[in-house]
């Protein structure tokens, strides 16, 4: 697993509980990619290495379960199906298509974290160093939710604290500022411009030119780390 928190990829054709699951799991110190359908995991799976996919059953096209069937081919990722379906033949039938675990919809967040946290105990290490991120002089705990400048603390407030982590549990993915208007308490999307420049200035060497926390025109911004 990367240092950098392990990468999961969410698949999922509901837009709104993809987004608020990459969200949750993102604030949690996990790097998320999500896909909307079987063809666009796929195209990410070949791209990208990642610790474990969280799997809609009833997806467009291709289903979780084939997809799953088609991973155990040649790969041993990790692979948590969620579905409506919950009569114990579907239940079984997701165990047999090679996923490691099985979650009904509607579920609490709370319980998917735990059971990716389980899954991945038992596949990698028993526990993996806090997640750490370089922004030239700076270092972002993203466990600790610290910030330092050569070793020594840098205050957030609360908000800043909220942004960095968002960013730093995704980067080099792109959050739009509607997406950051809920997360940080914002009234305004000109508001979280507002709260953009002021992380900005305490982790940018020059912030009117950031290197690390960009814009990205039309859609929102993103973090590059060293």
């Amino acid at each position: 697993m990367s240092d950098l928190g392990p990468h999961i990829l969410v698949v999922d054709d509901d837009a709104r509980l993809r987004d608020l699951l990459q969200r949750y799991l993102s604030r949690n110190g996990f790097r998320v990619t999500a896909a909307p359908d079987a063809a666009d995991a796929r195209t990410k799976l070949a791209g990208f290495d990642f610790d474990l996919l969280v799997l809609d059953v009833m997806l467009p096209g291709e289903s979780g379960f084939d997809l799953t069937r088609h991973l155990r081919r040649d790969s041993e990722v990790p692979v948590l199906l969620l579905t409506a379906m919950t009569t114990a033949e579907n239940r079984i039938e997701g165990l047999e298509t090679g996923a490691d675990d099985y979650l009904a919809k509607p579920f609490e967040p709370r319980e998917l974290l735990l059971r990716i946290r389980a899954i991945l105990r038992r596949r990698g290490p028993a526990e993996a160093p806090p997640a750490q991120l370089r922004l030239g002089e700076f270092e972002f705990d993203l466990a600790r939710g610290e910030l330092a400048r050569d070793g020594e603390p840098v205050h957030l407030t609360t908000a800043e604290l909220t942004l960095l982590r968002l960013f730093a549990g995704q980067p080099g993915a792109t959050v739009s500022r509607e997406d950051l208007l809920p997360e940080t308490g914002a009234n305004s999307l000109r508001a979280v411009d507002v709260q953009i420049t002021r992380l900005r200035r305490k982790i940018e060497p020059d912030p009117k030119n950031p290197r690390y926390l960009q814009t990205v025109w039309g859609r929102g911004y993103v973090l590059w780390p060293d």
